[in-house]
């Protein structure tokens, strides 16, 4: 199911609270959309961008909030959204939160009957990877919206939920509940939940992401976002570019994809997909642009062509951006027959394949590690206008130089959400507790035994 083009919006003064914000990809979305947003983040640095940005935040463990400062959030917000962290549901992650699927699933089952936080609480905190929790902590919210004196117990009107596609299953469950038993207090929602392909959206990048988009009952049948570019397909690129990237003049290397829009399906066209190219190549802000053909290894395959693993040329999207951006090894191409190493992707460049704005003000350590961990902007862009009923936002919205806080709007910024201008205070998530648990207690492959 994809989105009409009714474009009426659901809500008239829509305002986000978005879970697990990271530097901001969400906020930038709404912010590109004119919806005011807070976040809540743990991580230091990632709080350190989203100031610079002069994005609202609160420098917070999103479980903390919710036991004990929940009735200090805005009672306007009315829109919940988040990306619980995805280490251990991720393909490469340890694989902790795959195997407790149907354990975290029965978790959701006990919440939504209005079992004890107390209870709950205490067998999660035995989970080998007490991240595995965190998925839950959406639904928490929600539940403890409808229990709030500040929001005279009024529940959020729209959820949007992003995560990798391994916790497509956690979302299904999701929609089961919140449309079939409903919240404690008996409210209920219409959800759709799917997994959708980034560079359909323009997100110069192929990345996929299972999403889930609920509107309190009475607001109407919620729709994912339909597409507007087309797709990558790796089989197909290979096909018409046989032979691997390295034996190819530049000539043959960049042959574009498509030459036209395509109309699928009555009136519906989609662009090419963007690539590398399209998002890099022409200098904007302080980028300088990247005027020569290149070619990007990373480590990830081609989907097809062993020949090229882990190689994509400029005139393809950029494959999965992830922490390790700052790996990837770009050759530039001299002339059809020189081919040399280039210069790396800066962090300027690694955010704008993920879509965010030229000159986003990347801040504070492992910036590689906030960017691939971000939701893409534009992606986000998507999502929000199909949860709130409004049209799709045009590509270039996120394509002009972002302006960075002012040091006063950062003082500020901090004071709220750090509790001082310039550092963080007691208030604020210890360093100690932001890192992954030791690898004694993640789970391991057992050893095949010999016979």
């Amino acid at each position: 199911m994809t989105s009409t083009a009714s474009h009426k919006p659901i809500l008239d003064q829509p305002f986000v609270l978005d879970l697990f914000a990271g530097p901001g990809g969400l906020d930038v979305a709404g912010h590109s959309l004119d919806i005011p947003s807070l976040g809540i983040e743990w991580d230091r640095s990632a709080c350190l961008t989203r100031y610079a940005a002069g994005l609202d935040t609160l420098h917070a463990d999103v479980s903390a909030v919710r036991r004990n400062a929940f009735e200090s959030l805005p009672p306007e917000i009315n829109v919940l959204a988040g990306g619980p962290p995805c280490q251990t549901y991720s393909v490469a992650g340890h694989g902790a939160g795959r195997q407790a699927l149907d354990k975290v699933k029965g978790y959701i089952e006990r919440l939504m009957a209005g079992e004890s936080d107390q209870r709950i609480d205490e067998e999660l905190a035995a989970l080998p990877d007490p991240r595995t929790a965190l998925v839950l902590e959406p639904l928490r919210y929600a539940i403890q919206a409808t229990r709030s004196p500040n929001r005279e117990n009024r529940p959020y009107d729209l959820i949007v939920l992003e995560q990798v596609p391994a916790v497509a299953p956690l979302w299904e469950q999701y929609a089961k509940v919140l449309a079939g038993t409903g919240l404690p207090d008996g409210t209920t929602y219409k959800v759709v939940v799917g997994v959708l392909d980034t560079e359909t959206y323009g997100v110069p990048q192929t990345r996929s992401r299972a999403v889930l988009i609920a509107r309190r009952e009475g607001l109407g049948q919620p729709s994912l976002p339909s597409p507007t570019h087309c797709s990558y397909e790796a089989k197909e690129w290979n096909r018409r570019n046989r032979g691997g990237a390295s034996d190819q003049g530049a000539d043959q290397i960049r042959q574009p994809p498509l030459d036209e829009d395509i109309t699928k399906g009555g009136d519906e066209v989609l662009r090419p997909w963007m690539s590398m190219r399209d998002a890099l190549a022409s200098p904007v802000g302080s980028h300088p642009g990247r005027e020569r053909p290149f070619l990007v290894r990373s480590n990830y395959g081609s989907s097809g062509n062993p020949g090229r693993r882990g190689v994509r040329t400029d005139e393809q999207p950029a494959t999965t951006v992830t922490g390790r951006i700052s790996r990837f090894v770009v050759f530039e191409h001299l002339d059809e027959n020189v081919v040399f190493e280039g210069p790396r992707f800066s962090m300027n460049e690694a955010g704008m394949l993920q879509s965010f704005p030229p000159d986003y003000p990347w801040s504070g350590t492992a910036q590689a590690q906030q960017v691939g961990n971000a939701v893409p902007p534009l992606f986000g862009a998507h999502l929000l206008s199909a949860a709130l009923g409004l049209s799709k936002p045009a590509t270039e919205t996120l394509r002009k130089p972002w302006q960075p806080a002012t040091e006063e709007q950062r003082a500020k910024l901090r004071s709220n959400g750090c509790g001082a201008a310039d550092d963080c205070t007691d208030r604020c998530p210890r360093a100690k507790d932001q890192v992954p648990p030791p690898s004694s207690v993640r789970p391991r492959k057992k050893k095949a035994s010999a016979e």
